[in-house]
């Protein structure tokens, strides 16, 4: 099957297979989060991004602004203890996500009025839309998830996160 019909089915697959690690940048996963409150949240993910070289540092608080708008528009808490507050944004030069954990839970005006303990934040260029649509397609797809939710919720480390993520893309 050297070059053949294989191979392009194999990488025309592989846009739809798109992996969480590909995305979600290890050192900007926050296990505990500091901030209690929805935009402070935000702020906190956001400036772990920055800090892991996704964005410049002089973009955080547009980029910051974004997001929050976002949430004002429309909450992406959908519910069951999640949210995934994302923006297509120009200073953003290629996707970046994080994973944030708050233990006491945080009100981000979910769909089902709960509060909300795990946050998946996603940044992505503004000239790729069907990149940003393949990321989140993944992150809901897991987040759907009860076993994904639960384990997500009591990953109190970076690494138990980490390993949990890797399990994910693996499909187990």
């Amino acid at each position: 099957m050297p070059g053949g019909a294989g191979r392009r089915d194999a990488e025309k697959g592989s846009s739809t297979l798109m992996k969480l690690r590909e995305f979600i940048l290890t050192e900007a996963i926050v296990p505990d989060l500091a901030a209690s409150e929805r935009n402070g949240v935000i702020q906190e993910l956001v400036q772990s991004l920055a800090t892991a070289g996704a964005l410049p540092q002089d973009a955080i608080e547009e980029v910051v602004a974004a997001l929050i708008k976002r949430e004002e528009n429309g909450s992406t808490g959908f519910g069951k203890g999640v949210a995934v507050p994302h923006v297509k944004h120009p200073k953003i030069k290629k996707m970046a996500g994080t994973v944030g954990r708050s233990a006491n839970g945080v009100d981000f005006s979910a769909l089902d009025h709960q509060p909300v303990y795990s946050i998946v934040l996603l940044l992505s260029p503004d000239n790729q839309p069907q990149q940003h649509l393949q990321a989140m397609n993944i992150i809901f797809t897991n987040l759907q998830k009860d076993m994904f939710r639960k384990f997500l919720r009591q990953s109190e480390t970076k690494q138990a996160i980490v390993d949990l993520l890797d399990e994910a893309d693996q499909g187990k």
